[in-house]
């Protein structure tokens, strides 16, 4: 029997591994540094999970807790701390190693940070994506709403956004 992937939030002892699939997966303009990992592994770990299969990791999921509806471009490098109230996640990265690709990893970290929303009362969940992957999102239960204003890594971004079902209004 193939053993359970396995979520949970990020450790510092994780940021070198975090890293690694970071530089795989993007290009270097895009791919966040060393420094900014281990800052959000220290700020905002409750909304930075990873998935681990036989002690691997996989890949992981980030993202801040934001007020507005769609991630702005200072947070690629600025981290906060997380508001214990805000509206949305606005997500950083998701990031899947190769050898780990197409095995449904990205939605099972999609639906664990759709659970952290829903934990944590947050409206949704936004993030930007080029657009060869706005149907996966859609799969995901995101909505395309459009081209973002983000210029990171010096490319054409869309908003994609994951309403929670669950939220209340305080």
């Amino acid at each position: 029997m193939e053993a359970p992937i396995r979520i949970r939030q990020a450790d510092l002892s994780d940021w070198e591994e975090i890293l690694a699939v970071e530089q795989l997966n993007f290009p270097a303009a895009e791919a966040a540094s060393a420094k900014v990992i281990k800052e959000r592994i220290e700020r905002i770990s409750d909304t930075f999970l990873l998935a681990e299969l036989h002690g691997q990791l996989a890949g992981y999921i980030v993202g801040s807790a934001v007020q507005t509806r769609y991630l702005t471009d200072d947070l690629f490098s600025k981290v906060g701390v997380n508001p214990s109230e805000s509206d949305f996640i606005a997500v950083q990265s998701l990031s899947v190693h190769s050898d780990f690709q197409r095995q449904g990893v990205g939605t099972l970290l999609l639906a664990a940070l759709k659970e952290t929303a829903v934990q944590q009362n947050r409206r949704g969940i936004s993030l930007t994506c080029h657009d060869e992957l706005i149907p996966y999102y859609e799969m995901n239960g995101f909505v395309h709403e459009g081209i973002s204003d983000s210029t990171h890594g010096g490319t054409i971004w869309s908003n994609t956004v994951w309403e929670n079902p669950d939220f209340k209004e305080k």
